[in-house]
C-alpha cells in the first residue's frame, strides 16, 4: 500500500512559527515532525510515499529529500499557491498514487495509530480512524455505528487525520481547490465509509500550544 502525507498548507494557526519554517519541518523530539511520520510509515511496511507540497515546498524537499534515510521513497506532488486544500491536493496526486487504495495521513498529527493494521473493507470508499474528542474540538466530526461512519447520529468522534482512501472516492471530481470532508460525508451517507475508534495517543499539532505540549511530552524541541 502507498501512502499520502498531506503537507501543502501554511499552518495558519501556527504562525508566526510557520512563516519561515513549513509545518512538516517544525522540530519535535529533536527532529522534524515529518520524520516521525515517515518512520512510523516505514515501520508499518509502507515504503512508497507521496507528499503534496506548496508552502515553502523547496525547503521541504531539501530537508526530506527522497526519504532514503527513513527507509522510504518520497515523491512530491507540487501544488500552486494557494494550495489545493485536502480534496484538491489528493485529487491532484492520484497519478502518483495509482489505482489501489492508499493510506492517508495529515501532516500535522502525531499518533501511535497502528498503521500496519489499517485496510479498506470491501465495498467501502474510505476507512477513517476516529479519536475521542479533544478539548479544542468537543463537537466531533462523525458518529460511528457498527463499524460504519454516520454523518449524523449519536455519539460523535473526531477524525484523526488518518484514513485509507479508494481513488474511486474522487471519480466525480474535477481539478481545482476543494476540501475532503464533503466527499467523505456524501460517501458515508451512502453507507460506503467504514471506521474505527483509536483511544491511544494522538495530538493535532495545529497551534503553538499543542506543538509545545508535544515537545514537552517527547522531552526536547
Amino acid at each position: 500500500m502507498k501512502a499520502m502525507l498531506l503537507a501543502a498548507g501554511r499552518g495558519e494557526r501556527l504562525r508566526p512559527l510557520t512563516d519561515r519554517t513549513p509545518k512538516p519541518l517544525l522540530s519535535v523530539g529533536g527532529e522534524p515532525l515529518a520524520a516521525h511520520q515517515l518512520r512510523a510509515l516505514a515501520a508499518a511496511g509502507v515504503r512508497d510515499i507521496v507528499m503534496n507540497v506548496a508552502w515553502l515546498a523547496d525547503d521541504i524537499r531539501a530537508a526530506l529529500g527522497d526519504g532514503a534515510r527513513w527507509g522510504v521513497r518520497i515523491r512530491y506532488s507540487v501544488e500552486p499557491w494557494p494550495a489545493l486544500e485536502t480534496g484538491g491536493g489528493i485529487h491532484n496526486a492520484l497519478p502518483l498514487l495509482g489505482p489501489a487504495p492508499f493510506l492517508l495521513v495529515n501532516g500535522d498529527v502525531w499518533t501511535d495509530v497502528p498503521l500496519e493494521t489499517l485496510a479498506l473493507p470491501e465495498g467501502m470508499l474510505a476507512h477513517l480512524v476516529l479519536v475521542p474528542n479533544p478539548e479544542h474540538h468537543p463537537q466531533g466530526d462523525f458518529a460511528l455505528e457498527s463499524g460504519r461512519i454516520a454523518p449524523d447520529g449519536g455519539i460523535r468522534h473526531t477524525y484523526s487525520g488518518v484514513a485509507v482512501i479508494a481513488p474511486a472516492l474522487f471519480d466525480d471530481c474535477r481539478p481545482g481547490r476543494f476540501p475532503l470532508a464533503p466527499l467523505l460525508a456524501a460517501a458515508a451517507a451512502r453507507g460506503r465509509v467504514s471506521g474505527q475508534l483509536h483511544e491511544g495517543q494522538w495530538i493535532d499539532v495545529g497551534t503553538p500550544e499543542r506543538l509545545y505540549a508535544l515537545r514537552s511530552r517527547l522531552g526536547s524541541a
